[in-house]
């Protein structure tokens, strides 16, 4: 990793959890409260923090197993699919209550904006509940593009959904810098053809951030920002 690199580009997207919001204490709520309609023991919110980055249905699995004490592919894909509209709701119900934007984000994605950078989300989280996240922060307006867990037949670690939000933003693959906190992000990234600059105080599965394939690890969106030398986009 080269620490002072300096990236061009004419975008910059961003994962949501562990990014942009620190959205751990709604996840693990409604988890447990999951686990607790099942008759389940429920779970430390470290352990959760830990299950999150590949979509509800993995962290569900995940979360059955371990509350059982089996490993994941104990866990049918039925029983996953019948119990997953019960933890939405769920999820639905705490969504924001105890989210927080990370320090610097907010300022960060200020001082893009002025660069005239377009700015995209892109999340393995189901896209009902993507949006409402972004309102409920007040940044929903940085965001051009917002591409949600659903919204394509792929996600995270496929370099689709950027490959898909750099076409959105009119940029090239290389010209759109992403900024993650995972390995999801990293791999998307590398396989899109995108820089990638990880923060690490997400959630990236237990993994130490410095094990990732990244271009850098910035302590901040500021930072990010400190990193960035526009180029004008072909919209």
């Amino acid at each position: 990793m080269n620490a002072q690199r300096r990236f061009v580009v004419g975008a910059v997207a961003f994962d949501l959890d562990g990014t942009l919001l620190d959205t751990i204490r709604d996840l693990a709520a409604a988890v447990n409260l999951l686990l607790a309609d099942l008759g389940q023991a429920p779970l430390p919110e470290a352990t959760i923090r830990d299950l999150v980055g590949k979509g509800m249905p993995n962290l569900i699995r995940r979360a059955l197993a371990i509350s059982r004490g089996v490993l994941p592919e104990a866990v049918a894909e039925a029983e996953v699919a019948d119990v997953l509209p019960r933890y939405q709701t769920h999820y639905a119900a705490v969504l924001g209550r105890e989210t927080v934007a990370y320090p610097g984000v907010v300022a960060g994605l200020e001082r893009m904006a002025a660069m005239g950078l377009p700015l995209a989300v892109v999340t393995n989280k189901a896209s009902r509940f993507v949006r409402p996240h972004l309102a409920l922060a007040g940044i929903e307006s940085r965001f051009r593009v917002v591409i949600g867990g659903d919204d394509l037949p792929q996600k995270k670690p496929h370099p689709a959904v950027l490959l898909h939000a750099a076409r959105e933003l009119g940029v090239e693959p290389a010209r759109m810098l992403m900024v993650g906190d995972s390995g999801n992000d990293a791999q998307a990234a590398r396989a899109a053809g995108c820089p990638v600059l990880i923060v690490p105080y997400g959630y990236n599965e237990g993994t130490p951030v410095q094990n990732l394939d990244a271009d850098g690890i910035v302590d901040s969106l500021l930072a990010v920002a400190d990193r960035l030398q526009p180029v004008p986009t072909d919209r």
